[in-house]
């Protein structure tokens, strides 16, 4: 029951973050220099009557509050628009290339996963030598930006090697996997070392705590230990970082995908954003919004299963 309270506040609580958002959105591009009808003539003079016409056609002389009012009935019934610049349906754009782009987060977020939790697992048990090769390779992950491992991968991997290709999604199941491996690399990379320090420091916390200590005073095997009383607590820390890794995700593929020309979310959302192109820039970025928040309520609501010290709520109610 008290599960079933939480998930609702937490749903009522989205839904009121997502209308913040939406107008916050909607206004936003509206701040920046140029407008939509300024793009479509193409830099050319025209007639006072035929910026009239454009301005009538896309409701550019609309009073603000009657625009964003509009705007969000047509986006409650799934309509984003049409885009100034493709001139076709801004759902048809989403369609066409949101899978792209969740295909590229979810093949980059297993490579986060498996090899941030392997490397902080291996830091921290081993010690050492391992230590500080953990260490070391860490600092040099979370030091490259997203977009210099993009272009370094890019440039021996693709060009000098010729082992994958430099750009493009492929088609079908493996090639797209071989098409979208570097720009996952090239995204996970900082995330990588990132998530590996904080499983790290984690276990090293849960290593010196006094119930690790009895458990090995009982004589319960090595191996026992690590997994169920200091990897699986400090699984619960790791897994706040849940919202900041695939965010961080969300952001990084504007510059993965330019660089691999991936054609996905990212690289619509830069285009559309050169070409002034409302709609789309609009209904991109509400989409990114809404899906951070489905991962932020997804950790809140899987926190309390993985570590049950947690209680529902608790983190909101201690901020």
């Amino acid at each position: 029951m008290n599960f079933l309270r939480f998930a609702v506040r937490r749903l009522l609580e989205m839904a009121a973050t997502l209308f913040v958002a939406s107008f916050v959105v909607f206004g936003a591009m509206y701040l920046a220099p140029g407008s939509p009808a300024g793009f479509l003539l193409s830099g050319r003079s025209a007639s006072p009557a035929a910026l009239q016409a454009i301005n009538e056609q896309y409701h550019l002389d609309d009073p603000f509050p009657v625009r964003y009012l509009r705007w969000l009935g047509q986006v409650l019934h799934g309509d984003f628009g049409r885009s100034l610049t493709y001139r076709t349906d801004v759902s048809r754009l989403l369609a066409d290339r949101l899978p792209v782009t969740l295909t590229l987060v979810a093949m980059a977020l297993l490579i986060v996963v498996v090899l941030g939790l392997a490397l902080g697992w291996i830091g921290a048990v081993r010690g050492g030598a391992a230590d500080s090769a953990v260490l070391v390779s860490t600092m040099v992950a979370v030091g490259t930006p997203s977009f210099v491992a993009a272009v370094l991968l890019q440039g021996l991997f693709a060009v000098r090697l010729g082992w994958f290709p430099s750009g493009g999604a492929g088609q079908g199941f493996a090639d797209t996997v071989w098409h979208l491996t570097l720009p996952a690399v090239a995204l996970a990379l900082y995330l990588v070392g990132l998530l590996a320090r904080v499983t790290r420091s984690a276990m090293l916390d849960e290593l010196g705590s006094e119930h690790v200590a009895v458990a090995r005073a009982r004589g319960v095997p090595e191996r026992r230990v690590i997994v169920r009383h200091v990897f699986r607590n400090a699984l619960g820390t790791v897994l706040t970082t849940g919202g900041l890794v695939v965010s961080t995700l969300l952001v990084c593929t504007v510059l993965v995908e330019s660089a691999f020309s991936v054609g996905g979310l990212g690289q619509l959302l830069e285009l559309a954003t050169t070409t002034k192109d409302f709609p789309t820039v609009q209904a991109v970025a509400l989409i990114v919004v809404a899906l951070f928040m489905a991962v932020n309520l997804l950790v809140d609501l899987v926190h309390p299963l993985v570590d049950p010290r947690v209680v529902l709520g608790a983190r909101r109610s201690a901020a």
